[in-house]
């Protein structure tokens, strides 16, 4: 399926968020996550199915100011 992932559009086969970012290698423990504009807490992540042309945000902690 195709989605697009903090902008750009990805194939995948996760059938999950949680699987999205096992996939592609993102560190589960310091990200936040966001599909369809919806905030999705890490505890929720394997419950979240995906679909085709879901839009996905994983964010980063950013330092400095």
């Amino acid at each position: 399926m195709l989605v697009d992932l903090n902008g750009e559009t990805i194939a995948t086969q996760a059938a999950t968020l949680h699987d999205l970012i096992e996939e592609r290698g993102f560190d589960a423990t310091s990200v936040a996550t966001a599909l369809n504009g919806q905030f999705v807490p890490r505890g929720m992540r394997a419950a979240v199915s995906l679909i085709d042309g879901a839009k996905i945000e994983v964010l980063s902690p950013m330092q400095g100011g």
